[in-house]
């Protein structure tokens, strides 16, 4: 038995704010973040629009595309380091506001590589028959954590949500293979304390390297070469650090998604927000190969390499 995805389901909010907006509260330009990020804009949640509510936006979604009914989900797990509150946690909150109730539920914390985690967590259960739909999402209300005054983090972040649904699919399909790792001698690079805090040239240094690295890995665990992959999907935090994974592979830019334009960084989210955009615009087509990469704080990192269908 293989574990692979039957549905996909994302939301954003509604309100943008473009570079040209953040000129107006804090020293920056638009030419800076353009050239630096490859951020254009970014989706920003109302006040009373909390992870949860965005959460079960692109659930609902997965979960129709997926055509299943809420009670056959079997677990629910939420990649966020920004939950409505400490407890109780967002997957158990959108246990209920689904309706899955027979569905176990748990919060995932693994910053922006936290898709992933999840991701490879719902493959496990899967493959050894103890479950069969496991629900992933990746959310984060990113903007109720930045420092609006901080040039260097406000111009990055953006908020969103998610959502793969996962079940058994044929042998040849799938998740072929996965990474996960970690090294918290870098912790202090992304933090959290009133407000998220980073160092940025520590943590591209650390991203460029092993963005690629992981690519790569994946790829060779599946037992295939580069030539074999047809698209990658990698975290949206920044142009410069995903064009070096799509180099390390030796894609064509088109063969990489790009969504950091109009959705900004959105950490947890930001990888199936990409995967439900490209999948809208008929870019993966049944049978491909996806290498699906994320770094985030921790530091922590991880990738999958999956063909594509059922």
């Amino acid at each position: 038995m293989r574990a692979g995805i039957w549905g996909m389901g994302k939301y954003v909010p509604e309100h943008v704010v473009t570079n040209k907006d953040l000129e107006k509260i804090v020293d920056t330009s638009d030419e800076w973040i353009r050239t630096r990020t490859g951020i254009e804009e970014r989706r920003i949640a109302a006040d009373d629009v909390d992870t949860s509510h965005m959460s079960y936006e692109a659930a609902k979604e997965a979960i129709e595309n997926a055509d299943i009914n809420p009670e056959e989900i079997d677990m629910i797990l939420v990649a966020t380091v920004t939950p409505d509150q400490s407890f109780p946690s967002v997957s158990s909150m959108l246990q209920k506001q689904l309706g899955a109730s027979k569905a176990a539920a748990m919060d995932v914390s693994a910053a922006c590589a936290g898709f992933i985690y999840g991701f490879v967590t719902a493959k496990q259960f899967i493959e050894t028959g103890t479950y069969k739909h496991v629900l992933v999402v990746g959310t984060e209300k990113l903007s109720k954590i930045t420092d609006w005054d901080d040039r260097n983090t406000a111009v990055l972040f953006g908020d969103g949500s998610g959502a793969a649904l996962l079940g058994p699919v044929a042998d040849d399909k799938g998740i072929l293979s996965f990474e996960l790792g970690s090294d918290g001698s870098g912790g202090d690079h992304i933090r959290m304390e009133n407000h998220l805090l980073m160092n940025g040239r520590e943590v591209f240094k650390f991203a460029v390297r092993q963005m690629g690295e992981s690519s790569l890995n994946v790829v060779h665990k599946a037992g295939l070469t580069k030539e074999d992959v047809d698209f990658l999907i990698p975290h949206q935090a920044n142009i410069r650090i995903m064009e070096a994974a799509r180099q390390r592979l030796d894609l064509p830019i088109e063969r990489m998604s790009k969504t950091v334009d109009r959705y900004g960084n959105t950490s947890s989210a930001s990888i199936p927000l990409s995967l439900c955009y490209e999948l809208e615009n008929n870019k993966i087509k049944d049978g491909d190969v996806v290498v699906l990469v994320g770094f985030g704080a921790g530091l922590v990192w991880g990738a999958v390499a999956l063909k594509w269908g059922r």
